[in-house]
């Protein structure tokens, strides 16, 4: 089975016993997650969710991923220049079912 569901306002395509990185979820490792709003199963497609459809999960981990570097400058000033770095945390969910 195959669905599309939305999880901090994005959206990811999951099948079953597929891990995805999803944005942080107030979760620990080992803890099941239910996912309620489902936009597509198989064929059928929500307006804007389909109802009676859930789709569990089991936390993997919680990390952060690899630095960034945002570098913001003006152009022809020479004392405008700024260097950030970001990591952004994330959640390891492993999809255990579809129902629906």
């Amino acid at each position: 089975m195959n669905a599309v569901i939305k999880v901090g306002g994005k959206q990811y395509f999951v099948k079953e016993n597929e891990e995805i990185f999803v944005e942080k979820l107030n979760a620990n490792p080992g803890d099941e997650v239910k996912f309620e709003k489902v936009l597509m199963l198989d064929n059928k497609v929500g307006n804007p969710y389909l109802e009676g459809v859930t789709v569990l999960g089991e936390v993997v981990k919680n990390g952060k991923q690899r630095k960034i570097r945002v570098f913001k400058y003006k152009s022809k000033d020479r004392s405008n220049r700024k260097t950030q770095g970001h990591r952004q945390p994330y959640t390891k969910v492993k999809i255990t079912k579809i129902a629906g």
